[in-house]
């Protein structure tokens, strides 16, 4: 529950002040739980399809450029602020009531890594100062510009095809999990029935049935063992302000 209740009041917090656009890249339960673990601010860190920077809050304003955009545009990170525990705070005449909200001490930007980049290059600017990392040690020099760049891995990852356009017998609609399970699938193509549609499995842990969709987009999930599941097969997704999350399709 405590959780959750951190979550909440971050999408609160921080969609005021991003596009719609941008929320919808990086803002569900499992890169804000991520982020929120993060203790101090430090070196970048890869997760899923994102690298989360942070940096102190106490520094007055803090930037990261990347290379593949060629430096054009700088993306500034934003404060964190996380909730804290007030009950029935006891004023003195003239005493504000405290804020629900403290600095976590870090501020921080979330970019989504495109597919197939296996290496980041990027410098920060810090307080109107271009720089590199001070928290990665891993730097390059480009000799055309003699810009010192800092270096991030990206581990190898799986682009997963996304099987639920072009077959003509319908969408084919995909899921892993143990053998000899149960997984359904459901969306607003069925008004959200957990039960109508179950999948079938072969080859063993595979599991997967064909729908037929007229044209339109339509949001869906996953059931397996009582809990929800995104399609790991299919990028496009929809948030809602509570955290939950639905893949989205389109059919031509």
């Amino acid at each position: 529950m405590k959780t959750i209740s951190k979550f909440v009041l971050f999408v609160i917090f921080v969609s005021l002040a991003v596009t719609p656009a941008f929320a919808s890249e990086w803002e569900n339960f499992d890169v804000i739980n991520r982020l929120l673990s993060i203790q101090t601010p430090g070196a970048p860190v890869v997760f899923d399809n994102f690298v989360i920077f942070t940096a102190d809050s106490a520094l007055r304003r803090v930037g990261v450029a990347f290379a593949h955009e060629h430096f054009g545009r700088t993306h500034w990170f934003r404060p964190l602020f996380i909730p804290q525990d007030i009950r029935n705070p006891v004023l003195l005449p003239g005493e504000r009531e405290p804020s629900p909200y403290m600095d976590s001490g870090i501020q921080f930007y979330v970019f989504r890594i495109p597919d197939h980049m296996l290496e980041l290059e990027y410098r920060l600017v810090i307080n109107g100062l271009w720089t590199t990392d001070p928290s990665n040690p891993s730097t390059r020099r480009d000799p055309a510009s003699g810009l010192t760049m800092s270096i991030l891995n990206i581990p190898p990852r799986t682009v997963w095809p996304n099987p639920l356009h072009g077959l003509p017998e319908g969408l084919r609609f995909q899921f892993r999990a143990p053998p000899g399970e149960i997984v359904t699938v459901a969306g607003c193509f069925n008004g959200w029935d957990p039960f109508m549609f179950e999948l079938r499995e072969g080859p063993a842990g595979l599991y997967s049935t064909i729908i037929q969709l007229p044209p339109g987009t339509y949001q869906y999930v996953f059931f397996h063992r009582g809990r929800r599941f995104t399609d790991p097969y299919n990028p496009r997704r929809i948030y809602a302000l509570d955290g939950s999350a639905a893949s989205v399709i389109i059919v031509p």
